[in-house]
C-alpha cells in the first residue's frame, strides 16, 4: 500500500478527470489535500467525494480556486498551503488543456494558451514549491502524456507542451536529486475524461475517437482516470523511493507501437 497517510499534497486540475481521480485516491490513503482548479462547483464535488472516502478523522481538503495562468494565483496556492499545514510533501502538476491543429492551422493564440496552462504554470508552481519540498524531502509528479515522448499529427502544440513537461521532469529530477527530492511523470495514453470535449470535439467525434483508439492501444481499450491515479500514488509514495526522472507510461502499450 502507498504510504501517503498524513502527507500534505497540492493537486492542480483537481476539478475533473485525472486530477479529481488522484485527489479521491489520495484522500482514501489519508493524505492532507490542497485542491486547486478554476471551476469552483466541480472542485467542491471533488472535495465532497474526498470527504466521503477519506478517514473520518481527516481534515477536509483545502480548496484554492485559482487560474494557473495567473502568477498571483499560483503564488497564493503555495502560500495558502504553507499557512494551513506548515509543510508540503507532494506536488502533483495536473492542470492542462488540449488544442487541436497542425503547423498550418494552430494559431499563436492557441500555442500561447497551451504553453501557458501546461508548461509555464507548472514551472512557476514547481519553482515556488521546491524550497518546501526540500525541507520535507518530498517529491513531484507531473501529469504528462504519451504525446510527450511520441509524435502525433493534429495536436502539435499539445505534443510540444507535453514534451516540455517531460524535459522539466528530467532536468529537475537531476537538479534536485542531491537534495532528496524525487521528480517523475506519468504519461497516459487516451483516458476517458472531458479533456477532448473541452478542446472542441463533438460528442459524435469523441465517440468515434474512443472507438478508433481501441485499435491504436495494444491492450485493445482506452484507459480510465483511476488507473492513472494509481500510478501517480505509486510514484508519490516511498514504494518508488529509488525512482526519479522516470516517465511512466500508463497507455496500454501505445508508446511501444509504430506504423506498419
Amino acid at each position: 500500500m502507498c504510504d501517503l497517510n498524513g502527507k500534505v499534497s497540492i493537486i492542480t486540475g483537481a476539478s475533473s478527470g485525472i486530477g479529481a481521480a488522484t485527489a479521491v485516491l489520495f484522500a482514501r490513503l489519508g493524505t492532507n489535500l490542497v485542491l486547486s482548479a478554476r471551476n469552483e462547483a466541480n472542485l467542491q464535488r471533488t472535495r465532497d467525494e474526498c470527504v466521503r472516502v477519506g478517514p473520518a478523522e481527516a481534515e477536509q481538503p483545502l480548496l484554492v480556486i485559482a487560474d494557473m495562468c495567473s502568477e498571483a494565483d499560483v503564488a497564493r496556492l503555495v502560500d495558502t498551503t504553507i499557512q494551513k499545514f506548515g509543510r508540503l510533501d507532494i506536488l502533483v502538476n495536473c492542470a492542462g488543456i488540449v488544442e487541436f491543429g497542425t503547423i498550418e492551422t494552430t494559431s499563436l493564440e492557441q500555442y500561447d494558451r497551451m504553453m501557458n496552462v501546461t508548461v509555464r504554470s507548472a514551472y512557476q508552481l514547481t519553482m515556488l514549491s521546491v524550497p518546501h519540498l526540500i525541507a520535507t524531502r518530498g517529491n513531484i509528479v507531473n501529469v504528462s502524456s504519451v504525446t510527450g515522448t511520441r509524435s502525433f499529427p493534429g495536436v502539435l502544440a499539445y505534443c510540444m507542451a507535453k514534451a516540455a513537461v517531460d524535459q522539466m521532469t528530467s532536468c529537475t529530477a537531476l537538479e534536485l536529486a542531491s537534495k532528496g527530492v524525487r521528480v517523475n511523470s506519468v504519461n497516459p495514453g487516451v483516458i476517458i475524461t472531458d479533456l477532448h470535449k473541452r478542446g472542441g470535439l463533438s460528442d459524435d467525434a469523441y465517440a468515434k475517437f474512443l472507438e478508433h483508439s481501441k485499435t491504436t492501444h495494444p491492450l485493445g481499450r482506452v484507459g480510465n482516470t483511476e488507473e492513472v491515479a494509481q500510478a501517480v500514488a505509486f510514484l508519490a509514495s516511498s514504494n518508488a523511493s529509488f525512482i526519479t526522472g522516470e516517465h511512466l507510461h500508463v497507455d496500454g502499450g501505445r508508446h511501444a507501437t509504430c506504423l506498419r
